[in-house]
């Protein structure tokens, strides 16, 4: 690296002192201006960059360019001025334009990794820090970087190992334990994901991070332990009233435990945040539905239909004419969502359930042939089959 590009650079002396003890000034080099004022642009564009003056920051560097080509400094801060603003193509052109002039440079690999990762380019980010990693193997920003890569293209192994890595190098790293409870969590191991975000509440019980009460109550979600999750999801909502993750929770543990009143109270909520949530619309219906209540379920299926075709708002629909006897009606509307969702089990499943429901035993046995013709296996699809062909009661 050239001695101009040192952000400080060493004093000079401004006298030479001879052998016999006379002395005599000494001109200033030209060259020590130069890497002086070097130096001072260098400070001045980071200090911009770091106060969000991003424009004012590109306009120092590229003086710096101006008075030495390829400076380093100079690329990298262009580069990060670029990668702050969102253009990561423009950053790449300037961190691989410094590491072409300068290999190695570690500023230049740790944005040109972050610009791959924002563009979901992972491999390319692993590949990046990988180089970094050579010149420091300890630093452990990059290693939970180069684990949150693996995670994103689901290569749990390594993962896992660099994780667990930075966990011995610094016992507790909120990083690490964090990216760990997001793999196992990923991959349903969802009693280890409850391991390592219940860790992170332990190390700082009275200012955790809502994030990590939302993710220990969704995986009492998935373990289908509601009542547990319910205390997570009511703490991380009087952090935030309005947070989604939390509503939505609260919402499904009151779904989960057949509290259906409860969980009504919670969809709702978020549909005065986001009314055309199609999917939350059709949740809310299936509570109003599972409730008896009909005509409010009916309108919040068709608001959900209004937005865009939702299969689940349709099957809402024919199961609310199953509920009220018009079979003939769910039928036809069940057979017309068979025909959009082939491969959809649930579908064959209330459909025969209606045909038997008309005493159409035979139509109901050909309903659910016609699902395993397919090459699918539902095991609700062959008990409910087996019964009818041995002739037992389904109720």
């Amino acid at each position: 690296m050239s001695e101009l590009n040192k952000d400080v650079v060493s004093a000079q002396t401004d006298k030479q002192v001879f052998d016999d003890g006379s002395t005599t000034i000494m001109e200033p080099r030209p060259e020590d201006g130069v890497a002086n004022e070097i130096s001072e642009l260098s400070k001045k564009g980071y200090a911009l960059l770091k106060e969000n003056m991003t424009q004012e920051a590109i306009t120092s560097f590229k003086q710096i360019l101006d008075i030495e080509d390829n400076n380093n400094y100079a690329l990298v801060g262009l580069g990060d001025s670029e990668r702050k603003q969102g253009h990561f193509d423009a950053a790449i052109n300037y961190y691989s334009k410094c590491l072409s002039c300068h290999p190695g440079n570690n500023y230049a690999l740790f944005g040109l990794a972050d610009c791959y990762k924002a563009q979901g380019k992972f491999h390319k980010a692993i590949e990046i820090w990988e180089q970094y990693l050579v010149h420091d193997d300890r630093n452990i920003t990059v290693l939970t970087r180069v684990a949150d890569a693996y995670r994103k293209i689901r290569d749990f192994k390594k993962s896992k190992q660099l994780y667990l890595q930075v966990l011995d190098m610094e016992e507790n790293n909120a990083y690490a334990l964090i990216g760990l409870g997001h793999l196992h969590y990923d991959f349903k191991e969802y009693k280890d994901a409850l391991f390592y975000w219940t860790k992170m509440l332990e190390l700082n019980p009275q200012n955790v991070d809502i994030r990590v009460l939302t993710s220990i109550g969704n995986c009492h979600r998935k373990l289908k332990t509601f009542d547990q999750g319910l205390g997570y999801f009511e703490r991380a909502l009087e952090m935030d009233p309005k947070n989604f993750y939390a509503l939505f929770g609260l919402a499904d543990c009151y779904r989960g435990l057949n509290q259906q009143f409860r969980s009504v109270e919670y969809w709702n909520k978020i549909l005065e945040i986001d009314p055309r949530n199609k999917v939350i619309l059709t949740r809310a219906g299936d509570a109003y539905r599972n409730t008896g209540d009909y005509k409010t379920a009916t309108e919040y299926y068709n608001r959900a239909m209004d937005i865009d075709f939702d299969i689940y708002a349709a099957l809402g629909l024919a199961l609310i004419c199953k509920g009220e006897g018009k079979y003939d009606e769910a039928i036809d509307r069940l057979t017309r969502l068979v025909r959009n969702d082939e491969k959809n089990y649930r579908l064959y499943i209330d459909l025969a359930d209606c045909y038997l429901k008309v005493n159409q035993k035979q139509k109901a046995v050909e309903v659910l042939q016609n699902f395993q013709k397919q090459g699918i296996r539902s095991q609700a699809v062959v008990d409910m089959l087996n019964n009818l062909q041995d002739n037992r009661s389904l109720y």
